[in-house]
């Protein structure tokens, strides 16, 4: 190959500043995604860009200020590290940049600089362990868009999901192993909830009853709710937790539609119910500290557990910046790439 291979890391996005101004922008952009929100365009735009982003944006601004690091927000900082880490691992052959799909840095500006170094192909690597259609489903979908305007598009490579990785499962695994695991009553793997109309929409086979996304089969390989399932017992399993010892959840949900379930808070109070007050919460779809981890999790359902009798709720720490998740993403990226020899990072 001639050309240089270029990699590009995407995350979902986040404000430019912990200001209602900048969580308004944001938001506006984030909420009108049709994959986001699959309303009418016009009422989607209407609803979202007039009333619930103003609205929205004081109290979420108020959130992000708690969750700001000196650098800025974690998702950029630690995005920055990784990208960083990722460009020592794989050399000189190749262009690493971070983008993100709503707010900056932008795709289209990550694709430009690519452009500008003559890259031969692009690897393009959603930050998302799990597929779905809100997530790298809108990644794909813009990177497509913004190629449909050039005349020159290099060879596209598309990492799907990585949700069983044996690498990213293994890190989990040893950052459960941080905490003493005897000291819990129950564990709790939660990831970001979608409507299960979405769900539906997207595959005839899911009947998201919480049966059908126990094993992935080739009907159901790319259900969001089913690779969740495939990490949480990918981890489970090394970590030797019995199926009666954990629960797979969902978070995060708005809206008055059902979403998926069970949902994380109403699990936790079950859980005080039976008596276990102990519980171990595990976030594999979120790669790096965030409002969903740090504070929806971290601080605000902690606080609730902790209210209603709970006496300890940990929460497994996030990839963030991790020299093996550098690793395994430089690996995964070597496998795509023309300019592999295939062997891994050492």
């Amino acid at each position: 190959m001639i050309g240089k291979t270029g990699v590009l890391l995407v995350n979902l996005g986040t404000p430019d500043e912990p200001t209602r101004g900048g969580l308004r922008r944001y938001l506006s952009q984030f909420l009108t995604d049709r994959r986001v929100i699959d309303l009418p365009w016009l009422f989607r735009n209407m609803l979202f860009r007039g009333i619930v982003a103003p609205i929205r944006s004081g109290k979420v601004s108020k959130l992000y200020q708690q969750l700001w690091m000196e650098e800025g927000s974690p998702l950029k900082v630690y995005g920055n590290r990784v990208a960083d880490g990722v460009q020592k691992e794989l050399g000189n052959d190749f262009c690493v940049e971070l983008a993100m799909r709503y707010q900056n840095p932008s795709l289209e500006d990550a694709i430009q600089r690519l452009m500008d170094q003559r890259v031969s192909e692009i690897v393009v690597f959603p930050l998302f362990p799990q597929y779905a259609s809100a997530t790298t489903g809108s990644i794909f979908e813009e990177v497509m868009r913004i190629f449909s305007k050039r005349e020159l598009i290099p060879a596209l490579k598309f990492i799907h999901s990585y949700h069983d990785n044996p690498d990213v499962i293994d890190i989990y695994v040893d950052k459960a192993k941080l905490h003493d695991l005897s000291q819990y009553d129950h564990y709790i793997f939660s990831f970001h909830g979608v409507p299960k109309r979405y769900l539906k929409k997207e595959n005839n086979y899911c009947k998201c009853d919480g049966n059908c996304c126990q094993t992935i089969v080739p009907d159901n390989q790319f259900c969001y709710s089913a690779q969740c399932h495939g990490t949480a017992y990918a981890i489970a399993e090394k970590l030797n937790i019995p199926k009666d010892k954990f629960t797979v959840s969902y978070q995060s949900r708005f809206g008055p539609e059902e979403w998926l379930k069970p949902y994380t808070d109403k699990v936790m109070e079950e859980q005080l119910e039976h008596g276990n007050k102990n519980l171990l919460v595990f976030s594999p779809a979120f790669i790096a500290d965030c409002l969903e981890t740090t504070i929806e999790i971290g601080y605000e359902y902690k606080e609730e557990f902790m209210e209603e009798g709970g006496e300890r709720l940990d929460l497994v720490e996030s990839l963030n910046d991790d020299p093996r998740w550098i690793k395994a993403i430089a690996n995964m990226v070597l496998v795509q790439s023309k300019n592999a020899s295939f062997a891994s990072v050492p």
